[in-house]
């Protein structure tokens, strides 16, 4: 996929700097649930592994944009916090031990790929969660993706719920359009807690890892 991350950094900064407006009740979950690692997976430049770092959890940050691992390691040392960051993709092998987590966060970064790629990222997710592990995950909430004039001028479709903006931000990077059924078939290894929509449309979603 030709997503241009680090382009997108180069160019806008960081445009996300306040935690998503769930993190405080996600935050008191993962405390009560005694959670002491989290990774953030597609980390960006680290609003949540600041938040999370500053109650005294322990952050670990993958993301594939070297720009944004820049911004990410800036504002940890900025507030005197640390964390373990990596580059890397979350639709590859993640490079953690299995059950190495104790919960994982992924905010509007999942939906960055095709479906294929996103179902190889949940598998590793799972891999690299402990048994009732927990997850904070946001998605993009469907949108219409159909044929049209302006689809055809605003983006490209290039697969059933997938399309490529031909403007804007995020112009060139892959976008998958997630609906609520999708998001717990594809979550199905998951007790899901709560899935709600945010205040930007977005599925939001905590769930915890099944025992098998």
């Amino acid at each position: 996929m030709a997503n241009d991350w680090d382009g997108i950094y180069k160019k806008h900064g960081t445009w996300l700097e306040k935690p998503h407006e769930d993190m405080p009740r996600v935050a008191d979950l993962f405390q009560a649930r005694g959670v002491k690692r989290v990774l953030d997976l597609g980390c960006g430049a680290g609003r949540h592994m600041v938040y999370l770092a500053q109650r005294g959890v322990q952050v670990w940050g993958l993301d594939s944009s070297e720009e944004a691992l820049k911004m990410a390691q800036e504002a940890l040392a900025k507030t005197g916090l640390r964390g373990e960051l990596t580059a890397g993709s979350m639709y590859e092998t993640l490079p953690y031990a299995r059950g190495f987590f104790d919960a994982i966060v992924c905010t509007k970064a999942l939906n960055h790929g095709t479906i294929g790629s996103i179902r190889l990222a949940i598998k590793e997710m799972e891999r690299a969660l402990k048994p009732g592990g927990g997850l904070f995950m946001v998605v993009t909430k469907s949108r219409k993706v159909l044929p049209s004039k302006k689809q055809e001028r605003d983006c490209e479709i290039i697969a059933e719920r997938t399309l490529i903006p031909k403007q804007g931000r995020e112009i060139g990077v892959v976008h998958y359009q997630f609906n609520k059924e999708i998001l717990l078939r594809e979550f199905r290894h998951f007790r899901v807690l709560d899935v709600r929509v945010d205040s930007e449309r977005n599925y939001s979603m905590t769930a915890v890892l099944r025992v098998l």
